[in-house]
């Protein structure tokens, strides 16, 4: 969003009066919704862009002492995923096969599947968790996850 080439899409594709606005939960400040347990969202109007942009000139303080959001829950899975994701390429590598090889591409590609923000990122990985261990038994012993998946 700090992109000025974002506004010109933008502009590009609305024609007249528009006003942006952006439906955000703020980290480490938004509360809790009764109903769901989710972060409440609040809508920020067009101001937030000089937000966005301040927060992209900062990410030079990304993984340091004064990263403010790089201790909440979400930033946290992010690198044990990081972690998890090169231990796994190790162990997959001397298990590659011919024979395995579309587990092992599935494998590696689990990433992909993780998206979104907060709570909703939290639970794309609890299900990409999932798959990975499924995924990492049928590379260590693929007679025994074949005979399950049977």
């Amino acid at each position: 969003h700090s992109d000025p080439a974002f506004l010109e899409k933008i502009a590009a594709t609305f024609e007249g009066d528009y006003r942006l606005n952006f439906h955000l939960a703020r980290p480490l400040l938004a509360k809790i919704e009764p109903a769901t347990g989710h972060p409440r969202k609040r809508a920020f109007g067009p101001w937030m862009l000089t937000v966005f942009r301040l927060l992209a000139w900062l990410r030079f303080l990304r993984g340091g002492a004064l990263d403010l959001f790089g201790r909440t829950q979400e930033r946290r899975l992010e690198r044990d995923l990081i972690t998890t994701y090169e231990k796994d390429i190790g162990e997959l590598l001397p298990l590659l096969a011919t024979s395995n090889l579309d587990t092992a591409v599935e494998l590696a590609g689990l990433p992909e599947v993780i998206r979104g923000f907060g709570h909703i990122k939290l639970r794309s990985a609890e299900a990409a968790q999932k798959r990975r261990q499924e995924l990492l038994m049928a590379l260590r012993k693929p007679d025994v996850a074949a005979s399950r998946a049977a």
